[in-house]
């Protein structure tokens, strides 16, 4: 059975955490992804750590079902091998340093105009313009430059999101880009060129705290693992461990009262009547909470909560993830294989119900398909050696 993009090319000059996201999600759907890495060291994401069998946790988690081919981009043989790939191409993504795809002649206006069906994506820090242009960007740096740090940990200690936040919202809207534009061309047979940058990807997911500072005059409070606007909504102690609630309206707070705290009478309490009185005597609250909670048997607290609907869940670290029952009774995890042999791998999130299995191919050995892209493009046996010895390959 077909998967969606069987028959698409993407090639990739990508590194990190952005782009090689965006293309793991294309290469999941059936695309081929070939994935261009420098002579010698690839993707610096290959030696971020060697957790998996030796191998980077961030390379194994983004890099399944790719193609490595390695060529230096800065000699003209390796220029001409570029320009035959993208001869093939239907995508092109890169993340290159700020400028460095002009430089090389891999610019937007320069490739589309070459190749009018093809579908050019730029992933940046800050973006193609504007004074921050050419400024070196990680995920850390964008967190702060957007404001994350100042609304993420507690008032005394701000924290950065523990997955990298940035990296994956400008991976997540490169990929919807790449398929809106193959829609676009499917309908039109014309490709086309689009930019995400890290910065705006990211404020973009700031939006509910911007207008809550533009509009509300003041920033949300940091508040841990609680939510700044809502109430309850976070963490509390019982008499084991924590349980995490989501109250998220009137409604279910007087549902909350009368069945899981059995105290009706805290609806009518000015200070805990609606949810901006909740936030606002948030301490309060979480006292005549806790009273009751500590004061449960754990098994009649997730009794009193399950039978009420209201939502809950555990503090799990990532060993009880690992092994989730949600995770196991649904199949999510399956196998790729790698240079360092069989490695646990989650499932794609989107599975399109009765279609084909998503591709779970193996993840590259740097360089290991470089010689059979060769001969694809034509290049003879003695050739191939000629530019090994270069150092072009």
């Amino acid at each position: 059975m077909q998967r969606p993009l069987d028959g698409i090319t993407v090639v990739a000059c990508e590194q990190a955490v952005a782009a090689p996201l965006a293309t793991r999600h294309l290469a999941d759907l059936g695309a081929r992804v070939i994935k261009v890495e420098r002579p010698g060291s690839g993707d610096f994401a290959r030696d971020y750590d060697t957790t998996v069998l030796g191998m980077s946790s961030h390379f194994v988690w983004l890099n399944r079902s790719k193609e490595s081919l390695t060529l230096d981009l800065k000699q003209p043989d390796g220029a001409e091998v570029m320009r035959r790939l993208l001869d093939r191409a239907d995508v092109f993504v890169q993340n290159l340093a700020p400028g460095a795809a002009d430089r090389l002649g891999l610019g937007a206006e320069e490739l589309t105009g070459r190749h009018p069906r093809l579908v050019h994506c730029s992933i940046s820090g800050y973006g193609e313009d504007g004074p921050y242009r050419d400024a070196k960007a990680y995920d850390l740096l964008i967190q702060a430059e957007v404001g994350l740090l100042s609304i993420t940990g507690t008032p005394e200690q701000p924290a950065k999101s523990g997955i990298p936040a940035a990296d994956i919202a400008a991976g997540m809207y490169a990929y919807s880009g790449i398929l809106s534009a193959l829609l676009h061309r499917e309908r039109t047979g014309a490709g086309g060129a689009f930019a995400v940058s890290l910065f705006d990807a990211l404020t973009e997911w700031m939006g509910f705290p911007m207008y809550y500072a533009r509009y509300g005059g003041t920033a949300p409070v940091p508040a841990g693992a609680s939510h700044a606007a809502i109430a309850p909504y976070g963490p509390f102690a019982t008499s084991g461990t924590d349980v995490m609630l989501a109250i998220q309206n009137d409604r279910e707070w007087v549902l909350f009262c009368a069945e899981v705290l059995r105290r009706p009478e805290l609806t009518r309490d000015e200070r805990f009547a609606t949810n901006p009185a909740r936030v606002e005597h948030r301490d309060e609250l979480r006292a005549a909470i806790e009273d009751v909670f500590r004061a449960l048997p754990a098994e009649e607290l997730a009794s009193r909560l399950t039978g009420a609907r209201i939502a809950h869940s555990r503090r799990n670290g990532l060993p009880e993830l690992i092994e989730h029952p949600q995770l196991a009774e649904r199949g999510r995890w399956t196998e790729v294989g790698s240079p360092v042999g069989p490695l646990a791998a989650l499932a794609p999130p989107v599975i399109p119900r009765g279609g084909p299995e998503p591709r779970m191919d193996p993840i590259p050995e740097i360089g290991e398909h470089t010689d059979a892209l060769l001969a694809e493009l034509g290049y003879g046996a003695p050739r191939i050696a000629d530019l090994h010895d270069a150092h072009v390959i």
